[in-house]
């Protein structure tokens, strides 16, 4: 019966990481510097700013550590004031599903890195995402690096999401 529940809870533990991606393979991300200050990054330089180098940490939701899907979920609340659900399965199925060709600011990016593991991020424009890399925490990273290329799922915009109660 011990071994039936650590198989259930093995199982379970996997279907709940939603964030997860091979640290090693991700690409530097130290040679991208947008211009925040720019209007095409109006309101989610500040958020990136202020969260910029935080720690990955699964199932964090703060500046000790966060994870991806609650990097964007803030990110959105924060920049925005629109309230996205918590998890990345959650997440891939707000909004609207966007060609690659039409992405714009603001749109939601994800990436399959294995089979059962979806990363998420905001797309900041010019093939530029920020979120929160399970390697070198919240940054902002190329989709069009080979990594992430080879990872990319959809695009996601949210149109009309219900705003953040306060």
């Amino acid at each position: 019966m011990l071994v039936v529940k650590q198989t259930f809870s093995l199982f379970f533990l996997l279907f709940l990481v939603g964030c997860g991606s091979t640290p090693s393979s991700e690409p530097d991300s130290s040679s991208l510097t947008p211009d925040l200050s720019d209007r095409s990054f109006p309101s989610f330089s500040s958020v990136f700013t202020e969260w910029r180098g935080v720690p990955y940490q699964f199932g964090g939701n703060n500046k000790n550590g966060i994870d991806c899907s609650a990097f964007v979920q803030i990110a959105y609340r924060d920049a925005w004031q629109l309230s996205l659900p918590r998890t990345t399965e959650s997440q891939a199925q707000t909004g609207q599903l966007i060609k690659y060709e039409h992405a714009q600011y603001g749109d939601l990016v994800f990436f399959k890195t294995s089979r059962t593991n979806i990363h998420v991020g905001v797309y900041l424009g010019n093939k530029q995402f920020m979120h929160a890399s399970t390697s070198k925490g919240v940054i902002i990273s190329r989709i069009d690096n080979p990594y992430w290329a080879a990872k990319f799922w959809q695009f996601r915009r949210i149109e009309n999401p219900p705003l953040v109660s306060n």
